[in-house]
């Protein structure tokens, strides 16, 4: 497991505005955090160098790309063993109907969001792309009605439970 990394009030207030706008440049950026652009440049560095921030993402609607149905898959696989594993991680990780992979503990192994065209393309999938691998025990699949994105993910408060802050999403 990574270690945490140690953040004061000036970064929390970075990653709390990048991460509700990661397009703002540094001179913005620097504006809203009260420090200089150049202050606000290193600490930003520092945060990738060290880990914090893995990268920026273009979210894109699946209903306008024509995948207005999403579904939660859970799989059980057997035997469990890493031979298995592997191989199944990489083709469902191909799938372009995959948005999300998650490895869990309990009855399922995993996890797999998914966003399909509607119900006759999940049934593909689920039939071709699951149920026929040896490996796949069983699939339970959950539609998704709808999703909201919650606020920024910040390290936990010592001492105080967390409070996040409202949020408007698009």
């Amino acid at each position: 497991m990574a270690e945490s990394v140690a953040l004061d009030p000036v970064d929390l207030h970075i990653l709390r505005l990048l991460q509700n706008d990661a397009r703002k440049t540094y001179r913005e950026l620097a504006a809203e955090v009260g420090v200089a652009p150049s202050t606000c440049l290193d600490r930003v560095t520092r945060l990738r160098r060290a880990g914090v921030i893995l990268g920026h993402q273009l979210r894109l609607d699946p209903a306008r790309l024509g995948r207005g149905l999403e579904a939660l898959l859970l799989v059980q696989v057997r035997p469990h063993c890493r031979e298995l594993i592997g191989p199944f991680v990489e083709r469902i990780r191909a799938l372009p109907e995959s948005r999300a992979l998650f490895h869990l503990t309990g009855p399922d192994d995993y996890l797999v969001h998914v966003a399909v065209a509607g119900t006759a393309d999940l049934q593909r999938l689920v039939l071709d792309e699951f149920t026929s691998r040896r490996e796949v025990a069983r699939v339970e699949t959950r539609l998704i009605f709808q999703q909201w994105e919650c606020g920024p993910l910040l390290p936990p408060a010592t001492g105080a439970p967390e409070s996040r802050p409202e949020t408007a999403t698009p």
